[in-house]
């Protein structure tokens, strides 16, 4: 959640730097990132605040919830802001714009491209205590990968049991599978699943590549690509549905296959592991440094990280983004049986 309000500067510059941004730094924010450094970065573009002047805030009785959230569409032009968010933030003197993500066109003029970048892969920079553990796993992963020159393979897998569950899609087909998933998707979504003519059809969205890859299919995938048995792979994920059937063959394929739980010893991950977001991003620092980044899934963590590995390397990272349609073809043709081979290659 972002919150603006107009500040007085002289004419001439960027509609996007003649506000004064208040970013929402409590909880998650000032838990994963390092604030000062964010505000220090953008002090002479941007004027970020940790506190709404007091005021602004009067006039809505101090009370946040009071101020107008502003619904701005996704990916919205600068036109839009300028027409339509900045006659209402001059009238209101405060608001709030949420959800935040994916709020502003990727079409934009280079002055405001070059201050998303800035923003995105510069003044946002972990708080040390995750840069320290994410930076001591990526020379660890290195050292354990110095016969192929410290270079390594990371993987963005995305089969936990609530994202499984929420594709509503079908793997294996048994009856404790399909307690399971209508176990959690109650849990996690309760009745959106069950309403009343809502039909989930899973072949379909197969075929419509909505499915989540299990590491079976990854690791198919991969050895497919020509990545053999001696590659190191760092593999990114939370915890993994029924993680001791699905992972064996992943693990067959690539025993040089490693987690943030296989690098890092109980006690260094203790102050991460019951924040997600916080596991999350050291996960993101290993593999930010690899070689090869390889996503399996939407979302923000793949996008936000393929974007800051072209900014860092100046558009030469190596990414793989596999097309699930054409996968889903692949994998479901009974025709093809070099599957078997890979696994045994």
């Amino acid at each position: 959640m972002c919150y603006l309000f107009p500040i007085f500067l002289p004419c001439g510059l960027d509609f996007m730097a003649d506000v004064c941004c208040y970013g929402h730094f409590v909880g998650k924010f000032e838990d994963i990132y390092d604030v000062d450094y964010f505000i220090r970065t953008l002090e002479n573009i941007v004027r970020v605040v940790d506190k709404i002047p007091e005021y602004l805030m009067e006039r809505y009785d101090n009370n946040m919830t009071n101020v107008q959230n502003f619904r701005v569409k996704a990916w919205a032009p600068v036109q839009y802001y300028r027409d339509v968010v900045l006659p209402r933030l001059l009238e209101e003197r405060v608001i709030r714009i949420s959800p935040f993500a994916n709020r502003l066109s990727f079409d934009v003029p280079p002055a405001v491209q070059r201050l998303r970048c800035l923003a995105n892969y510069e003044a946002l920079r972990f708080s040390n205590l995750i840069l320290t553990m994410g930076e001591t796993l990526v020379a660890r992963m290195k050292e354990r990968s110095a016969s192929h020159g410290g270079k390594y393979v990371s993987v963005h897998l995305r089969f936990e049991e609530d994202m499984v569950a929420f594709s509503c899609c079908v793997f294996d087909g048994g009856e404790q599978e399909a307690k399971d998933m209508k176990e959690a998707r109650e849990r996690g979504w309760k009745g959106k699943f069950t309403k009343p003519g809502r039909t989930i059809r899973p072949g379909a969205i197969r075929l419509n590549g909505k499915c989540p890859l299990t590491p079976l299919e990854v690791g198919l995938m991969l050895r497919g690509m020509g990545f053999d048995k001696n590659t190191y792979i760092y593999l990114a994920s939370g915890k993994i549905y029924n993680s001791e059937k699905y992972m064996a063959p992943l693990l067959e394929m690539f025993p040089n296959l490693l987690t943030k739980d296989m690098l890092a010893l109980d006690k260094e991950l203790d102050p991460f592991k019951n924040y997600s977001s916080r596991m999350a991003a050291i996960d993101y620092t290993v593999c930010l440094h690899s070689e090869v980044f390889v996503t399996t899934q939407g979302g923000n963590f793949p996008h936000f990280l393929m974007g800051h590995r072209r900014f860092l390397y100046g558009g030469h990272s190596k990414t793989i983004r596999p097309d699930k349609r054409k996968l889903a073809l692949l994998f479901d043709n009974p025709k093809i049986g070099y599957g078997f081979m890979l696994l045994h290659r």
